[in-house]
């Protein structure tokens, strides 16, 4: 059993979520990070970021990336809704500032509205 703490982001975003939603997000995150770490499971990818081990976790809706702090230690760093922006930008590398940068270039928007047709 590994002590699990939260960043910022993964607060805000589990606090929008009801009670039980909450609770099956929490269970699910300490009882996939336990299968993570206990050897190289190829349905939980691992990447490296700046220095540190991301795993990512899918939970219901959501994609979930935590990291081993120690031995007995996850931060779980963000929860995102898959299939979104925010999402995809994580697994793509790019820096937060790029996300809204996108977001407010209206070309953006049209290339993603053309890929409907």
């Amino acid at each position: 059993m590994y002590q699990l703490t939260f960043s910022e982001q993964s607060l805000c975003e589990l606090d929008s979520l009801d009670k039980m939603k909450q609770l099956q997000l929490v269970n699910g995150i300490s009882e996939l990070a336990d299968k993570a770490f206990k050897g190289n499971r190829p349905d939980i990818p691992s990447f490296q970021r700046d220095g540190k081990t991301f795993y990512r976790l899918k939970i219901d809706t959501f994609r979930v990336y935590i990291e081993k702090v120690d031995g007995s230690s996850i931060t779980c760093h963000y929860v995102l809704p898959q299939h979104t922006l925010s999402d995809f930008l994580f697994r793509a590398k790019f820096p937060v500032s790029e996300e809204q940068m996108i977001e407010q270039h209206t070309s953006f928007w049209k290339y993603l509205e053309s890929l409907k047709k």
